[in-house]
């Protein structure tokens, strides 16, 4: 998985009933953008540190949303 800064973090939930999670990338730990990010959770107005995605987890990049952006 490889991420930029901005892109969006999306975690499904495993657990029946619950709600998974969104995140945007805020800053990387290593230039090629592999794991670990700094996530800014959208349902929490939180970061987290050092997060390194699983399997439920996905990247939707920012050029994926906004392919006109710069």
């Amino acid at each position: 998985m490889k991420a930029s800064v901005g892109d969006r973090l999306i975690v499904e939930s495993i657990h029946r009933g619950r709600a998974g999670r969104i995140g945007i990338v805020v800053a990387l730990y290593h230039t090629d953008g592999s794991p670990p990010y700094l996530v800014r959770w959208l349902d929490e107005e939180r970061e987290t540190l050092c997060f390194f995605p699983g399997p439920d987890a996905r990247v939707e990049h920012y050029w994926e949303r906004f392919p006109e952006s710069p």
